[in-house]
């Protein structure tokens, strides 16, 4: 018995010992675990500075060229007279086409122009009549005042239309000038007020373009678009085509206008500068009213519109 009894206390005393040398950290508090570092084992390379170039000499790369050397004129190149045409042709003889040059391109001699661009006798089915379309202008290269006035009748009958308008012009460019004002009709009646706004000028290939939108004071808005081109045969036999075209927003039943395109003109007149301020013309023209401006015209008794042989004059001052 006393032997079993020191075999247990061996055994007792013995199995702590056995505990502590399966975990040896047992109780301890350990340290967080470090992360891993991603480059470990990674040659990195060395790092660039931040201009590439710094240090470098780049004098020879950045320099300006030199500029050309400007010489002053020679001296003989103002020994002449100021235009080279007067050593051939004489001062006195070219003074008049300079002064012609001057009012052609702006009227910088006169500050003005009034042209009556047709002045017609219309030829036709029906009673024979007549049309005046004419426009002055004062002012300068930017702004100017234009006057626009145009009516027809027949011939011992009743005047049938007229307008007059007054427009404040300003050039928006070297070819078009932006045109706002007022236009009163005088017939038919009754008669309209309008506010206009429009363009006048070149388009390309010289086409002149004169186009407008109307707002009258009973709120009703028309338009007017007239394209021209002057196509020279010889220098004082020129054909002329042109067309217009009437538009008009809503139906104006008191004035037989009708919603949409309401008329188309188109014409050739073939004239002959005597001198270019004095050319008389002949031509033709097709005229035709369309939609429901056609309708109010048989309503009222009146034609749609045909052929017509014209013959006129274009004056200017």
């Amino acid at each position: 018995m006393k032997r079993l009894l020191i075999a247990f206390l061996t055994s007792t005393i013995a199995m702590p010992a056995l505990a502590q040398s399966t975990d040896p950290h047992a109780g301890h508090t350990m340290p967080a675990t470090a992360p891993a570092d991603p480059h470990a084992g990674h040659a990195m390379p060395m790092p660039q500075s931040a201009d590439p170039h710094a240090g470098h000499d780049m004098g020879s790369m950045t320099s300006t060229p030199a500029a050309p050397p400007v010489a002053p004129p020679p001296p003989g190149a103002f020994a002449g007279p100021a235009h080279a045409a007067d050593t051939i042709f004489g001062a006195d003889a070219m003074a008049p086409s300079r002064a012609q040059l001057r009012l052609e391109h702006g009227g910088m001699a006169g500050h003005y122009m009034l042209m009556a661009d047709r002045l017609e006798a219309r030829i036709g089915k029906g009673a024979n009549a007549y049309l005046w379309d004419a426009q002055g202008w004062y002012g300068g290269d930017i702004d100017k005042l234009w006057i626009k006035t145009e009516g027809e009748g027949a011939f011992g009958g009743p005047l049938e239309q007229a307008e007059v308008q007054a427009l404040w012009s300003h050039a928006i460019n070297p070819w078009f000038d932006l045109q706002l004002g007022v236009r009163a009709d005088i017939r038919p009646t009754p008669e309209r007020a309008h506010l206009v706004v429009g363009i006048q000028g070149l388009m390309p290939y010289w086409f002149e373009i004169d186009a407008a939108a109307f707002l009258s004071d009973k709120g009703d808005l028309t338009g007017r678009v007239e394209a021209e081109y002057d196509q020279r045969i010889t220098q004082k036999l020129i054909l002329q085509p042109r067309v217009e075209f009437d538009l008009a927003a809503q139906d104006v039943p008191e004035r037989h206008i009708g919603a949409g395109l309401a008329s188309v003109e188109a014409g050739l007149r073939l004239r002959y500068e005597f001198v270019p301020e004095f050319a008389p013309y002949v031509g033709v023209e097709y005229e035709r009213k369309t939609g429901k401006t056609a309708d109010f015209a048989r309503d009222a008794g009146e034609g749609t519109g045909g052929w017509r042989f014209l013959i006129g004059l274009r004056t200017w001052l």
